[in-house]
């Protein structure tokens, strides 16, 4: 809650996330100049990569207020189970990323005039698991950066390589759901990204005490 509350005086991660990932799509569009029908082709992995640059925006800063305060030490010495302030620190990049997910989707419904009502409910259930599994190597992942001096640079290196398999799972199952697929081929697309986030999300909350100890 500490991370929300802060955020919500400044608001400075949280409109530097959704600015990124709306220019991220633009910029991808204007480059590949394509018609509408290739556009809405690469919209599924254009979300994706515009959700994967503006998360790490966020995660940098999961840490940031604590190791410019040396506050991280003394997160490891609090009478706090570890697994608490992991949850914490996900709840909140959760409740980031998911805004700016959220800003970045209307953008491209406006600027591509592509309807995403008729596939909502899958569509929303696969970015709230990618989204999920992506954020809890985030976490972790921005827990170790937090300790390097690079941290801005550390943290996609150690990432990215890792949520790849989430990023392409979800993507392709993004494209499913969009372009309207068979039942069966969204359900089977939504159950690979649940159990990818939930081997990562738990895999996660199981190491980050050892991370906050180093």
């Amino acid at each position: 809650m500490k991370d929300l509350r802060v955020e919500w005086r400044s608001r400075e991660a949280l409109s530097a996330m959704c600015v990124f990932g709306i220019l991220v799509v633009f910029l991808f569009n204007f480059s590949f100049n394509t018609g509408r029908e290739e556009s809405l082709r690469m919209l599924p992995g254009l979300l994706w990569i515009a959700f994967a640059f503006a998360g790490v925006l966020g995660f940098n800063r999961s840490f940031a207020a604590e190791r410019e305060n040396g506050c991280i030490e003394a997160l490891t010495l609090a009478p706090v189970d570890a697994g608490a302030i992991f949850a914490g620190k996900l709840l909140a990049n959760l409740v980031f990323l998911g805004i700016a997910e959220a800003v970045v989707v209307f953008a491209c419904a406006l600027w591509y005039n592509f309807s995403f009502i008729p596939v909502l409910v899958p569509f929303c259930a696969i970015v709230l698991l990618g989204t999920l599994g992506y954020a809890a190597l985030g976490t972790i992942f921005g827990a170790v950066a937090a300790n390097t001096r690079m941290r801005e640079v550390m943290l996609p290196v150690l990432q990215f390589p890792v949520a790849f398999w989430i990023l392409v799972l979800a993507s392709d199952a993004s494209a499913d759901a969009l372009r309207g697929a068979p039942a069966v081929t969204i359900r089977g697309g939504i159950e690979r990204v649940g159990g990818v986030s939930l081997v990562f999300t738990v895999a996660s909350f199981l190491l980050f005490e050892y991370v906050l100890e180093e």
